[in-house]
């Protein structure tokens, strides 16, 4: 029977998030660098200054430390003393190992078997080939005195430097990082500025930081918001001249189909003017789509809600729809009541519907319109409303539902001019949803093409 595969370990979530910091935060990384360098400049001075001080240290200091090793030789004395030795052991920080025919004593037994610092890379040869040996030595009766460091009494002091040096080090790593955040906090503020002036919010602006001598990043902020600036103004110019053709126009046009419909019933005019007429009704709902797309882009658009059902509202759209074609309809039971703006919801019904009858003409089954509650109480508000609408026509290119959408638009393929409408309709359905604080969205359901708005409880 054979074992079952055994998954490899996975990494802990803080590795995960450190990498995810080192790859997208300029701040962490400029943190990990001044920690680095820090590191590195310490490192060189201290290496530096060992190199320095060690310089000329066996010359200078040599002849003295041998001086010195004769002397405490000579007052333990000859045949070597215990008790004198005892007393250089308590009032220096050194250890004395005695050995020879007579005695042998050692002043620290528990680190016979760890070397002294100074000798932990020097074996006996290293040693005998310097002769002579500096911390040994030998008495007239055979006694061999060997002298070293006493290591134990420092142990706490380095492990307190130790521990000192590493919060010092944290202290200041903290206090890079919290300055290093202040500095680059302006970035923050052109992010959200940047996604504000995308969505179209050009209320607020960037704040800088120090206006009177700002730095690159202020520089960097206040062009973004001249930039901002000119962009309002453009799109502010752009939609007021919009809005006084679409006005302006919608008199002649009036006139244009009054004079059109007084025309004499002739059979031969006949052709002609309803031709024309359709041609004026084009217009006609090209100058309103367009002054209803303004108003809803306006940030001061109100909507005119009240209590809907939406399933009532659903069937009254289908059966207005001109020429009675076949819908299937799919509405779920007990839909909640949304607030909702009925003339626009209305416009946002009949231009799905529209839409999806114009690519059904050949399809083997007519469009569908769905109609089901959408839990939203995960994220704390009330349930909504999902509809979909959906033809079995040949559906868009992949490469153009995100810009099926766009006002004007029409792919070349399957919308083309000849199968009707300027390009407005899905752009006006999306406003609608929009302005109730729903979402638009489209995909290919293979075959046809699928609109799925979802609107929010109240």
């Amino acid at each position: 029977m054979t074992s079952p595969p055994v998954a490899p370990p996975c990494r802990p979530r803080w590795h995960a998030r450190a990498r995810h910091a080192l790859a997208h935060s300029l701040r962490v990384r400029l943190v990990v660098m001044f920690v680095l360098l820090a590191l590195a400049m310490a490192a060189t001075f201290l290496f530096g200054m060992q190199r320095a001080l060690s310089i000329g240290w066996r010359d200078a200091a040599r002849p003295l430390l041998m001086d010195y090793v004769d002397h405490l030789a000579a007052e333990i004395g000859s045949p070597p003393s215990v008790e004198r030795a005892q007393a250089l052991v308590q009032r220096l920080p050194v250890t004395i190992r005695i050995s020879g025919p007579a005695l042998n004593w050692d002043s620290h037994p528990q680190l016979a078997e760890m070397p002294p610092r100074w000798r932990d890379n020097w074996t006996e040869d290293d040693w005998r080939r310097h002769e002579p040996r500096i911390l040994e030595r030998s008495t007239p009766d055979g006694h061999r005195i060997q002298f070293g460091l006493n290591m134990q009494i420092w142990h706490e002091r380095p492990r307190l430097v130790g521990w000192i040096t590493l919060a010092v080090l944290l202290t200041l790593t903290a206090v890079a990082y919290a300055r290093v955040r202040r500095m680059l906090r302006p970035l923050d503020q052109i992010r959200d500025g940047a996604q504000r002036f995308g969505r179209g919010d050009f209320a607020q602006p960037i704040p800088v930081r120090h206006p009177q001598r700002p730095d690159e990043l202020g520089v960097l902020a206040a062009t973004i918001n001249t930039m901002a600036a000119d962009l309002q103004g453009m799109l502010d110019a752009k939609r007021a001249l919009l809005l006084a053709i679409s006005h302006e126009l919608r008199s002649p046009l009036t006139r244009a189909r009054l004079n059109t419909e007084l025309l004499p019933d002739s059979p031969a005019l006949q052709t002609q003017r309803d031709a024309l007429l359709r041609d004026l009704a084009l217009m006609r709902d090209l100058v309103s789509d367009l002054l209803e797309s303004e108003r809803l882009t306006s940030p001061h658009a109100a909507l005119q809600r009240e209590p809907t059902d939406l399933a009532a509202l659903v069937a009254d759209v289908v059966a207005s729809l001109e020429g009675g074609p076949v819908v299937r309809q799919d509405m779920a039971t007990k839909l909640p009541l949304l607030q909702l703006d009925r003339a626009r919801m209305r416009l946002l019904l009949r231009n799905l519907l529209d839409n999806a009858l114009r690519h059904s003409t050949a399809a083997a089954q007519p469009p569908q319109i769905s109609v089901r509650a959408e839990d939203q109480t995960a994220g704390g508000g009330a349930p909504g409303v999902c509809i979909t609408v959906r033809d079995h026509g040949p559906g868009v290119d992949a490469a153009a539902l995100p810009h099926l959408a766009e006002p004007f638009y029409r792919p070349d393929a399957s919308r083309e001019r000849a199968t009707g409408g300027v390009g407005l309709g899905l752009y006006l359905c999306k406003l609608v949803a929009l302005a109730h604080g729903g979402s638009f969205a489209l995909d290919n359901a293979e075959p046809g093409l699928r609109v799925t708005v979802t609107l929010p409880g109240a």
